[in-house]
């Protein structure tokens, strides 16, 4: 694969399809997180998201915080300076209705400097950085 990232900020959708065997995403999930050797990063607000979105089943929801814990995700910490970043986007975004863990996301993303993400989320596609600068998403 050219130009392979070194690390990707993963959101909550790919989550969810990679331990959802029923999610319609769930094989493109599979292939890129078993093929890739990009090192994840992740807030924990899209792991929250995704516990959310698994709904009562239990077994998926072990079997995330078990391959986080194994290693294959690290989760990022907020600093205040990202929080103060999501309320600006919340506001930049509102005709998208930007949720917190994306808005989250977008600012983690650009206090590390990563412009690779791992989503199904379209919104992404109208994201931008400070700079203007698109992502690039990885699963597209």
């Amino acid at each position: 694969m050219p130009n392979t990232p070194n690390v990707v900020v993963v959101d909550a959708g790919p989550l969810l399809a990679l331990f959802d065997t029923d999610d319609q995403y769930h094989p493109k999930a599979i292939r890129y997180f078993g093929h890739t050797q990009a090192r994840f990063l992740a807030t924990l607000a899209v792991v929250t998201e995704a516990m959310y979105l698994f709904g009562p089943v239990l077994a998926p929801k072990k079997n995330l915080l078990q391959w986080i814990t194994s290693g294959a995700v690290s989760l990022v910490s907020p600093e205040e300076s990202d929080l103060e970043r999501v309320i600006q986007l919340l506001d930049k975004y509102a005709d998208r209705s930007m949720d917190f863990a994306d808005a989250l996301t977008v600012a983690i993303c650009e206090r590390l400097d990563i412009d690779h993400v791992a989503t199904f989320d379209s919104d992404f596609d109208f994201y931008r950085f400070k700079d203007r600068r698109r992502f690039v998403n990885v699963l597209k």
